[in-house]
């Protein structure tokens, strides 16, 4: 499953590359990204973990159980009606045994899942249509031991994943999604079913009229940088607060997981962050929206063993701007799964698994200036696996503040 998040990724940067020779305007997408779409949904995650699934001995009389959870992913349209996709499905907070043997022990249970399916699409009306789809998962569980005593051991395995759902269409790129996925039982990993049901967003991009494309591109009313190269560093003495709320783990009065869903944190800490990305323009629509491809190197020095380690990145970035006036233009952006190669493994000792990793960054920043020649961004960072294996204790780096140039 690796080979195939790498494979994917590097293909659309690749294709983004090659747009950049055509001779069409960034506002008309390649042959690749006019078929490209990605898709956000929350809602519950359902999986009935017991004191079954404990070796002999351990049990609690209550359970922890978090159901809110995300599915994030992106597509490729073979055709009108069948798409190749490949995401991840996650709680918001993770499965807890509560006060085990009544002696205090809380234990949680983590389990992800990225999955590689084939979504075949039924029209019922204009606007409403049905679809099914399945594939393959690689479902990664992380158990818990008590006093170096296993109680229930991680998990590593391939499963079939099957799901069904319907889409509305509320524009040639908008469409709403209400999913019901489901990854059955695995016995020889004491693994239970998973299911989940959420609802959300597509958001396709599209081929527009030449004529179209060439007047957004000529409109000097709307700024999108073709280049952008970025200075950024960071400090944990600022804490990671910001990392923790949009992980939803931020402990706020009688709260334990408050914020929201969508960035992840990480054992191992960043005490000094430092990097130097380059990004470049991909394709954007006429004022909202852009997706570039960059390139970034990264270093830092941990907490807790001051352990140096940098981290070369590709990746793409889609941006959203959000507010446009006469002295400047503020966007948020957002990179996941970045191929990364990390100089260490295992970082802190901890079991963050191999030097080949991905890399996530959540921005919010402006361009400024005559031209809007200058950008200023917060930014925060991730590095991880994403729980394709097991070891992925992950990195988290505290909000770096970033000097940029456009040209």
């Amino acid at each position: 499953m690796k080979k195939y998040i790498s494979i994917f990724f590097l293909s659309l940067i690749c294709f983004s590359l090659q747009s950049q020779e055509d001779k069409e305007p960034k506002t008309q997408p390649s042959k690749f990204l006019e078929n490209f779409y990605y898709t956000v949904n929350f809602g519950g995650i359902f999986y009935p973990f017991t004191n079954d699934n404990l070796i002999d001995g351990y049990k609690t009389d209550t359970f922890s159980r978090n159901y809110f959870s995300g599915r994030i992913g992106f597509g490729y349209k073979l055709k009108e009606d069948l798409a190749l996709q490949f995401g991840v499905i996650r709680p918001a907070a993770w499965f807890k045994y509560d006060n085990i043997n009544n002696i205090g022990y809380d234990r949680s249970v983590w389990v992800n899942a990225w999955y590689l399916t084939l979504k075949k699409s039924i029209n019922l009306t204009e606007k409403l249509s049905f679809f099914a789809e399945s594939g393959a998962a690689n479902v990664t569980r992380i158990g818990f031991s008590i006093n170096d005593e296993v109680i229930y051991p991680d998990a590593h395995f391939g499963s079939f994943i099957y799901g069904f759902g319907f889409n509305y269409k509320l524009s040639e790129r908008w469409r709403l999604n209400l999913n019901g996925t489901f990854i059955p039982k695995r016995p020889s990993q004491n693994q239970p079913s998973i299911s989940q049901t959420t609802f959300g967003f597509e958001y396709h991009i599209q081929k527009i009229d030449k004529k179209l494309a060439l007047a957004y591109a000529n409109d000097k009313k709307y700024f999108f940088p073709k280049n952008i190269l970025q200075v950024s560093y960071g400090n944990s003495a600022i804490g990671f607060g910001v990392n923790r709320f949009f992980g939803m783990s931020l402990k706020v009065g009688n709260f334990e997981s408050f914020g929201i869903p969508v960035f992840w944190v990480g054992e191992v800490k960043a005490a000094q962050s430092f990097s130097i990305t380059y990004q470049r323009l991909a394709f954007r629509t006429q004022k909202l929206f852009s997706l570039d491809w960059g390139v970034s190197v990264t270093y830092f020095n941990t907490e807790a063993t001051n352990e140096n380690v940098f981290a070369f990145s590709i990746f793409p970035t889609m941006r959203f701007y959000l507010l446009r006036k006469k002295g400047f233009d503020m966007y948020t952006n957002y990179s996941v799964i970045g191929p990364t190669f990390l100089t260490v493994k295992n970082i802190d000792k901890l079991n963050t698994g191999p030097k080949t990793t991905f890399q996530d960054t959540m921005g919010l920043g402006v361009f400024f200036g005559k031209n809007r020649s200058y950008n200023a961004e917060l930014r925060i960072m991730h590095y991880s696996n994403g729980n394709i294996f097991p070891q992925n204790s992950g990195v988290a780096v505290p909000i770096q503040f970033t000097f940029g140039k456009t040209f």
